[in-house]
This record gives C-alpha cells, structure tokens and sequence, in this order.
C-alpha cells in the first residue's frame, strides 16, 4: 500500500464532518462518495458520531472513513473497533501519543508550533494535522515552516474555506486541506444531499498544484 502522504495527496480534500444524528449517516457517506472524495473526517463532537462510523463504512466500504477529535485511548478503541481506517487528533498528550505509535493504523496528529513538528517527526508520526489552521497563521506559517522542517508534511484543518484552499495546496509540504464547507450540520439536518454531492464534486476538483 502506498503511504499515506501519497494516497492523500492523490484526493487531498478532506470534509471535516459532525453528524448531528444517526439518520443521516448513510445518505451522507452515499453523497460524499459519488462526488467523488475518498477520504472523509468523522469528529467526535456528537453522540452519533462512532456508530455514524461504522454506518458509513457499511453503506461506502471504499470510502476512507477516518475518526477526528480523538482525545483518549479509549476513543481510539472504539473507532478502531467500527472500522475506522485513520485517526485524527488535535493534538497529542504523553499518554495519547504512546496509544498512537504503535497503532497499526494511518494517524494524523495534531500540531501548532515548531516544537510540536520536530517532536512528532523525531517519533515517527507521517502526515501531520496543523490546527487550527487560519488561527494559527494558515498557509503563512506553513511556508515558513519548509525551510528548517523540510520533512514534515501537513494536513491543515480549521476556517479553511473553499477560496482558500489553492492557496494552500500550493505548498510543497501540504499533502491534504480539511474543511467543514462541504457538509455543514445545517445542510445534513435539512437533508441537502444533492448540495453536498456538488460540494463534494467541487472538492474532490482540487488537486496539489
């Protein structure tokens, strides 16, 4: 299997969701899927979200399905244990980042400063999530960062909207942009699927410059 950073790069848009209920899980995986993504992000933000995982993966079994806001070992288990095939954090504390390391899954780990990317690259992390994005200096800082951390590759997420996501992939070492304007929990409630299908056409356009 190619790593990560590659098969990212390939489909380098990623929606950021947070399902409100479990109705909508399913339509929702079968929309993002014919507009063409392939990697999607479930946060743990809501109390549908682990079993809107596994409904996703039952309804999409080629859609990439990765768990966000991870922030306990036991979140991990139970994503793993529906079928989650990446996890995401937005950020790592000792104990989730021993979790992490030898999780025989694709991770992103959440980043902010200098200090936070030298230390994921020195334990091996890949692909790293630099968050929130906009908050912390977005496409700026990630372009100051590919002199002295010329290895490390990023997965921006936070207030990246759609105009600004060229901006982003411009950059050498950023392999994918996360973003909430695909589907938002106000186009899910309201069921605009076939919205969300275009958005997902739109997404899934992009490619790294």
């Amino acid at each position: 299997m190619l790593p990560f950073a590659t098969r990212l790069r390939k489909n380098p848009i990623i929606p950021v969701l947070a399902i409100p209920n479990i109705e909508c899980a399913e339509p929702l995986a079968i929309a993002l899927e014919k507009g063409g993504l392939e990697f999607i992000e479930v946060t743990l933000r809501t109390e549908c979200a682990i079993d809107a995982i596994k409904v996703m993966k039952e309804a999409c079994p080629s859609l990439k399905v990765g768990a966000g806001t991870i922030l306990t070992e036991g979140d991990i288990d139970a994503c793993m244990k529906v079928g989650a095939d990446f996890i995401v954090t937005p950020g790592t504390s000792p104990r989730l980042r021993e979790a992490l390391i030898d999780l025989d899954c694709d991770v992103m780990v959440g980043v902010t400063t200098t200090t936070e990317v030298m230390s994921r690259l020195e334990e091996g992390f890949g692909v790293l999530k630099f968050f929130p994005a906009e908050q912390f200096g977005g496409a700026g800082t990630l372009k100051a960062f590919q002199g002295p951390l010329k290895h490390a590759q990023f997965c921006p997420t936070g207030g990246i909207t759609y105009d600004k996501i060229p901006t982003y992939l411009a950059l050498s070492n950023v392999v994918a942009c996360g973003g909430s304007w695909i589907a938002n929990e106000e186009m899910m409630l309201k069921g605009e699927w076939d919205k969300i299908e275009a958005n997902a056409k739109l997404a899934a356009g992009f490619k790294q410059a």
